[in-house]
């Protein structure tokens, strides 16, 4: 990844801030993007010179502009764009689930991955290639109680990724969503507070650790990972975790 230019959105904390430590380590200059800024600037100076905080909201398209023109005006281009932003509040049934904060989720889980494409595909199909990954769920195929916006959201997200396979191969553009499967962050802690379905009844044991998905991203940016285009992969999958090393 030496020399590459990489947007991570929700860069904050769990996921995203892993992946911006692996990618970091591994050479890449990073865009590091939430609406968290303090914890995004302190990321961003622990990193060093090629790492830059961009505060922002993924459900605001300028803003997710406004990234991808720091990566391309800092260095140069973009050559990776993770979409990982995303929220699993408000968890609610369907029948007493507020319209607003589930409209809110929509807007940060699938509209947001939607502007990332749209600010970052032109970019790249301009420039030649560029690569596109999308943290995805389980719950993007399978419906669980009190999670219809995560669900509907993720779902929608995958097939957002799909399309930017189906639209972008031919200019050079690699898509591919990841599933980590349930991982411990800060996401977990407010399931497991919620007492509804199953996944808030896991031990915290049976989560994997965050460097895993990151780790996981970063092959997928490789040639390695070619087979794999336009495909969502699983980090339940034991030889994807052989692949890419966690096992």
């Amino acid at each position: 990844m030496y020399g590459k230019s990489v947007i991570i959105t929700g860069a904050s904390r769990g996921i995203g801030a892993e992946t911006a430590r692996i990618f970091a380590d591994a050479g890449a200059s990073v865009v590091l993007m939430a609406r968290n800024s303090n914890a995004i600037n302190t990321l961003a100076d622990a990193i060093g010179d090629r790492a830059c905080a961009v505060t922002g909201d993924v459900a605001n398209f300028d803003d997710m502009a406004a990234a991808v023109q720091t990566a391309v005006t800092a260095f140069g281009r973009l050559d990776v764009l993770i979409n990982n932003a995303g929220v699993i509040a408000p968890i609610a049934p369907l029948a007493t689930s507020d319209p607003t904060a589930w409209g809110q989720a929509i807007d940060i889980n699938l509209k947001g991955v939607y502007h990332g494409l749209r600010a970052a595909m032109p970019v790249m199909q301009t420039q030649g290639g560029g690569t596109i990954l999308t943290v995805s769920s389980g719950a993007a195929h399978r419906a669980l109680d009190g999670w219809s916006h995560y669900c509907a959201s993720k779902a929608g997200a995958a097939m957002l990724t799909a399309s930017a396979h189906l639209e972008g191969a031919a200019y050079g553009l690699r898509a591919m969503g990841l599933s980590p499967g349930t991982v411990a962050t800060q996401m977990q802690h407010d399931i497991r507070a919620s007492g509804i379905n199953p996944v808030s009844q896991l031990d915290w044991s049976d989560h994997i650790p965050p460097d895993w998905p990151a780790r996981a991203l970063l092959w997928m940016c490789s040639a390695q990972a070619d087979p794999c285009l336009g495909q969502e992969l699983s980090l339940r999958d034991l030889e994807l975790r052989k692949k890419v090393g966690l096992t």
